[in-house]
């Protein structure tokens, strides 16, 4: 989702955010990492978007829906998800997202907080790197009754973007709340975690979860994402052509180019279990490879 899609939604500015840390969780956030890699999506192709949703190899490979979400306003999208233990992918075709996101080559990040109020600590980092007048507000839900629920508080350095957008975000206890969320129950007190939203039905598929993500975006919308990477905790080094920030168990590759060539380029996957061969598969204009060990590689082509 970018800044345009949620802006149709129901926006209202986050407030009354509170801290509440415990046991082994205050130790994840002795080290600086309040933001957490949640999950990319990118725009493509026709044929390759249609390639995915028909494939019967990646509903074997990982936990794999095709899923219609409505926002509070009526806004719909079609996404094609491969959900892990934490982290996600969220795949759409030229047109399945409102113009003008629905665009080739568009593509977001969303990094979230596993604690509440440690979004709320990335935003005060936010105006200390520099970003004076970031975009707050609570996205909400509607589950088909007309009654939004929220769903998230959530966090842009900008409304302004070309192709990419980043944002941080917190899930909001009401959501966990609502049964017809479907999540599990918390781990702690002010448990808002990944873990906690996702399913476990990556248990019964070799995919476990995304360690690394690559994308091509502009220079301005490069920009725009590398303060929030550093407000949530990631370490961002440039190197030639971009960036890579590490952290929290996934990499985030970004690389400054023409407008002309953004887009999703690749995605790595820690697997379940090892596997013992090498197994590609031609999905559209994308190629999986499955092993040889415990990994995966997706590669995006235009």
């Amino acid at each position: 989702m970018l800044f345009r899609r949620l802006s149709r939604m129901s926006l209202a500015f986050a407030a009354g955010l509170t801290l509440a840390l415990t046991g082994a969780v205050e130790s994840q956030a002795a080290d600086g990492q309040l933001l957490y890699y949640n999950h990319s999506y990118g725009v493509l192709d026709r044929e390759t978007a249609d390639a995915i949703e028909d494939s019967g190899y990646l509903r074997e490979f990982a936990n794999f829906e095709v899923r219609t979400t409505t926002g509070a306003d009526g806004t719909v999208w079609t996404g094609r998800y491969l959900v892990g233990r934490e982290t996600y992918v969220e795949l759409f075709g030229i047109g399945d997202l409102p113009a003008p996101d629905g665009e080739s080559g568009s593509a977001g990040l969303a990094v979230s907080s596993e604690r509440d109020g440690d979004l709320a600590e990335a935003v005060a980092n936010l105006h200390e790197l520099g970003v004076t007048d970031p975009v707050e507000f609570l996205q909400t839900r509607d589950f088909g009754d007309g009654v939004p629920v929220p769903w998230f508080d959530a966090v842009f350095t900008t409304g302004q973007y070309d192709k990419f957008g980043a944002w941080g975000m917190e899930y909001r206890p009401e959501y966990f709340a609502d049964p017809r969320s479907k999540t599990e129950p918390a781990s702690f007190p002010g448990d808002v975690g990944r873990e906690r939203y996702l399913s476990d039905g990556y248990r019964d598929r070799l995919m476990r979860d995304v360690t690394a993500v690559h994308l091509a975006i502009t220079e301005r919308d490069l920009g725009n994402t590398v303060p929030l990477l550093k407000a949530g905790g990631f370490t961002v080094l440039e190197v030639p052509g971009g960036v890579v920030a590490k952290g929290g168990g996934t990499t985030v590759r970004l690389d400054a180019v023409p407008l002309g060539e953004v887009g999703l380029r690749q995605v790595e996957f820690a697997l379940n279990r090892p596997v013992a061969g090498r197994d590609a598969e031609r999905i559209g204009h994308s190629e999986l490879v499955v092993g040889p060990g415990a990994r995966a590689v997706w590669t995006f082509t235009r």
